[in-house]
C-alpha cells in the first residue's frame, strides 16, 4: 500500500489510469446512483487506496486504486447491520491440495474482479463523492447513493459472500457444512470442489467438463480472472511436478520480516536470548523444581 495524495496520483499516467480503470467499473457495475441529498440523512466518506500487485516472485504485476468507503463512519441499525462472513480454513485447503496430489486432480484458481462491487444492499446508505474525479457534482448537495456494496464498507464482504454462495447454490453445487467457504457437485460418479477466500477461488476435482463448464457459468455471473493451475494462495506458494506437490510460505515470510523491519537479521535455531536465566531479581537464586 502506497501513502500517496490524491493529487500525486493524478499527476502519475500510471496511477490515473489505475484509478479511471476502477472508476470504469464501479460505472459498469451500477454502484451508486447520484441523488440529492435527504434530510436527516448523513454520508459516508470515501478516499483512494493505492497499491501495487505483485506476482508470486515478487515482480511488479499491475498498479492498483481503489474507492474505498470509510466504513468507521458507519452507524450500527442505521446504515448497517450484520456484517459477518465465513472466510476459508487453512486445513480445508491443505485436504483439497492433499486430495488433488494423491488423485492427480487438476488445480485451478480464479481471482473475481472487484469482488465486493457484486454484493448488493439491503441498507439505504449514502456516500461522498470520489475525491478528485472530474465530471461529477461537486458542491450541489449531490451525493452517491449506493446500490452496491463498496470495499470498506462494513457488511461488504456478507453481500459479496452471499451473493457468490447463491449463485453458487443455483447452479447445483451444496455448501459444506464443517466449512461454508467450500462448495461440493457430484455428478455422474464424479466430484467437483470450489473453495473461495474473499475473491480468490481454487477448483479442483476429476471432473473436467464441470470444471470447464463452472468457470463459463461464473464468468457469466461475474467479472473472473483465469489465474491458470494454482501457483499462490492465502500466503502459500504451490508448486507441482511428477513427484508431487510441494507447499512453500517463503514469500509470505519474507513480506513479514520486511514489514517488521526484520529483514537484514541474522538467522537462529531459537527466537531467545542464549543462556538467559528467567527470575524476577537479578541476584535470585535459582530454584530446583526437581
Amino acid at each position: 500500500m502506497f501513502l500517496l495524495s490524491v493529487q500525486d496520483a493524478l499527476a502519475d499516467p500510471k496511477w490515473t489510469q489505475a484509478m479511471n480503470e476502477e472508476l470504469e467499473a464501479l460505472q459498469k457495475n451500477s454502484t451508486w446512483d447520484i441523488v440529492t441529498m435527504p434530510a436527516g440523512k448523513k454520508t459516508v466518506g470515501c478516499r483512494w487506496v493505492f497499491t501495487v500487485k505483485l506476482k508470486a516472485d515478487g515482480s511488479i504485476d499491475r498498479y492498483k486504486a481503489r474507492l474505498v468507503a470509510k466504513g468507521y463512519t458507519q452507524r450500527y441499525g442505521i446504515d448497517y447491520e450484520e456484517t459477518f462472513a465465513p472466510v476459508a480454513k487453512i486445513n480445508t485447503v491443505r485436504i483439497l491440495i492433499s486430495l488433488a496430489a494423491n488423485k492427480d486432480w487438476p488445480l485451478h484458481q480464479f481471482d473475481v474482479k472487484n469482488a465486493f462491487l457484486n454484493g448488493n444492499l439491503e441498507e439505504e446508505v449514502y456516500m461522498d463523492m470520489p475525491p478528485g474525479v472530474k465530471n461529477l457534482p461537486y458542491d450541489t448537495g449531490k451525493v452517491c447513493k449506493l446500490k452496491k456494496s463498496l470495499y470498506g464498507l462494513k457488511q461488504s464482504p456478507r453481500a459479496w459472500f452471499g451473493r457468490f454462495s447463491k449463485s453458487m447454490r443455483a447452479f447445483g453445487y451444496k455448501q459444506s457444512n464443517s466449512d461454508h467457504t467450500l462448495f461440493i457437485k457430484r455428478r455422474q460418479g464424479k466430484i467437483t470442489a470450489l473453495i473461495v477466500y474473499v475473491d480468490d477461488m481454487v477448483v479442483t476435482g476429476d471432473d473436467l467438463k464441470e470444471m470447464e463448464t463452472l468457470q463459463k457459468y461464473l464468468s457469466k455471473e461475474f467479472e473472473m480472472k483465469d489465474l491458470g493451475q494454482l501457483k499462490y494462495f492465502l500466503g502459500i506458494e504451490v508448486a507441482r511436478s511428477k513427484k508431487g506437490i510441494s507447499l512453500s510460505q517463503r514469500k509470505y515470510v519474507l513480506d513479514l520480516l520486511a514489514e517488521t523491519g526484520m529483514l537484514d537479521c541474522n538467522p537462529i535455531e531459537t527466537p531467545i536470548e542464549m543462556n538467559h536465566n528467567l527470575a524476577i531479581y537479578m541476584d535470585q537464586v535459582p530454584t530446583d523444581k526437581g
